[in-house]
């Protein structure tokens, strides 16, 4: 039986499951054109709670924004707390499969692959505007501005970034706190896409939102870049140089976490990433993740994309290993 809170060999199970479930099937289009998808019903009650509490002074923007999270939090781990329980009541069995097939819509490893490699295959069959067209779906600059090696380092730089926050973090709190955990997560990281931005409207309201999910990603970030270095001794890229590149530039990306796996990634491709990047018109400064070439080609997009199905390999081995150790522990 699955219980609440549950042991760590139950969500431990759950999270080898979800991950399975999600690498072969992803989350079908059409059951996200049926009932949407668990990030959409979040990002629905992130934009209603802005638009209802976002107004007045700085100081009030920010406390509203504060509470705004707070409710957030409280209705989405209710319902998931909700649902852990339910699922309990099943038998173990079918509550670690209910479970599994809830939490695997949690991390995202095939619609990430999916997308980055859309870009390579834009760039290698229909040149440069197609690579353009399919870059603009995973990043928030101008393609425009991009030529052939930006739109590539752009692809490998959303695919280290995202293989982080999109696939690893949410994968390392369901393995902590089962589905709450990895709701929970993805409520934070949701409002934090949303309004978590440096702009006059979100800054004061979206403040909490950043901040937590800063910290809430801090394990994960540094895990992920440690995945990556592990893939590039498998894979036969730069180990060494992933490594080198996570001590020596990941502190001083303008993200406390999104320079670990990319200047992992940078390192293992012998590439340099990130750097001054031009958004929505203004440039925004950045240190450079890498000390390598800049003219990045669909060749290294098609490494990074293999890089990152072995570091998905070895997440998803890690999960077994310790859930192994856990049942053996327990007898």
């Amino acid at each position: 039986m699955v219980h609440l809170p549950g042991t760590f060999a139950d969500t431990l199970a759950v999270l080898a499951v979800a991950l399975g479930i999600e690498a072969a099937a992803g989350y079908p289009d059409a059951l996200y054109r049926a009932v949407g998808h668990p990030v959409t019903w979040i990002g629905r009650l992130i934009a209603a709670l802005e638009r209802g509490l976002n107004r007045g002074s700085e100081r009030r923007r920010r406390i509203a924004g504060c509470g705004a999270l707070a409710l957030l939090l409280a209705v989405v781990g209710t319902v998931a707390w909700a649902l852990t329980g339910l699922a309990g009541l099943t038998g173990a069995l079918p509550a670690l499969l209910l479970l599994g097939l809830l939490c695997a819509s949690l991390p995202a490893q095939r619609s990430l692959h999916q997308h980055v490699a859309a870009v390579e295959t834009g760039l290698r069959t229909g040149g440069l505007e197609s690579g353009r067209r399919a870059v603009s779906m995973i990043v928030g600059r101008d393609p425009e501005r991009l030529d052939g090696p930006a739109v590539c380092r752009a692809a490998i730089e959303s695919l280290a970034e995202n293989f982080s926050d999109g696939i690893v973090a949410p994968a390392f709190w369901i393995g902590c706190l089962g589905l709450p955990g990895g709701a929970l997560y993805k409520a934070i990281n949701t409002a934090d896409s949303m309004i978590g931005h440096r702009s006059p409207r979100y800054e004061a309201f979206g403040w909490a939102a950043a901040r937590l999910d800063d910290g809430v990603n801090l394990p994960a970030a540094r895990l992920a870049g440690l995945l990556i270095a592990g893939a590039a001794i498998l894979r036969g890229a730069d180990a060494g140089g992933a490594l080198r590149a996570m001590m020596r530039d990941a502190r001083r990306h303008r993200s406390p976490n999104a320079g670990w796996p990319e200047a992992a990634m940078a390192g293992a491709l012998g590439l340099r990433l990130a750097g001054p990047r031009v958004y929505d018109g203004a440039l925004v400064p950045d240190a450079h993740m890498g000390g390598g070439r800049t003219e990045a080609t669909p060749d290294d997009i098609a490494q990074a994309l293999a890089l990152y199905r072995t570091a998905c390999w070895l997440q998803g081995g890690l999960v077994l290993g310790l859930l192994g150790f856990c049942l053996a522990l327990m007898g």
